[in-house]
Order: structure tokens, then sequence, then C-alpha cells
């Protein structure tokens, strides 16, 4: 199991970078070898299914995320996502918060708890930091375009 925490502020106000973060196909361009699939369409809300095929080919797997809790930010109150993992491969959760910064920019929380089935606990390690590193690439990507 990895738990990570990523932390970023951004010259965006909260509703920028909460659609950018939330646009759940703009993932795909983020995260290497991925495709992303939303049931039901458009507008996300709590019982949205976002559904991550990683892989090539027959080495290929779905990773199912439902959203739990969708709190969009408004009036300079934060904002507040929680997906559920709920694939046979990868479990866990992962939250993303938007919240005023400092000097009228946002402040972005990601929190995320990642396990592996059949990786064996002697491999956390690895996993936290390669979780991190591909998780906050993808951050900064969907924060850096529009």
């Amino acid at each position: 199991m990895a738990n990570f925490l990523l932390e970023r502020t951004v010259p965006l106000p909260l509703d920028e970078a909460w659609r950018r973060l939330t646009e759940w196909p703009r993932h795909a361009a983020a995260v290497p070898l991925t495709r992303i699939r939303v049931t039901p369409p458009e507008p996300t809300r709590a019982g949205t299914v976002v559904i991550a095929r990683s892989g090539v080919g027959p080495l290929s797997f779905d990773d199912p995320m439902e959203v739990t809790v969708w709190q969009p930010p408004g009036d300079d109150a934060p904002g507040l996502c929680r997906l559920e993992k709920r694939g046979r491969v990868i479990t866990g959760w992962a939250e993303i918060e938007v919240r005023p910064g400092p000097g009228g920019r946002t402040r972005v929380v990601w929190r995320e708890e990642v396990r592996v089935r059949f990786l064996p606990g002697v491999a956390d390690g690895v996993l936290e930091r390669a979780a991190r590193y591909v998780f906050g690439r993808a951050a900064n990507r969907l924060l850096r375009t529009a």
C-alpha cells in the first residue's frame, strides 16, 4: 500500500483549478498509457464512475473509481472530490481538494492511498515513489494546461 500527499499552489482561481483537475478525460493526456471513460457522462456528481484503462494490449487493466464526495468550490469556499478505487487490480482512494491560497492563488491538495493486489508489501516503497512521481507530473500538467 502506498499513501502520498501532493500539494501545489497555483496562480489560478479556485473554480479553474477545480475544472482542470476534475475534467476527467483530460487525465488521459496527463497519465501515460491511459484512456478515460466516465459513466454517466457529465456532469460529475456523487455516484459518477471514472474508469481509467491503463497499459498496452493484453497487459491493460481497468481502474474504476466511484465519486463518493462531490463538493465543487464556491465563493471562496474550498472544493473536495473523493474517489473510491473499486478495481480488481487497484484499490484505495483519492481526494482532490482546492482551497484559497496566498495572494489570490489556489492551494491544491491531492491525497491518495493505492493498493495493488498481488504486489508484496516489500514493494510498498517503490509503489509510493512511482505513484508520487506519476501523479505529481499529472497534477502539474493538468494545472498548467487549460
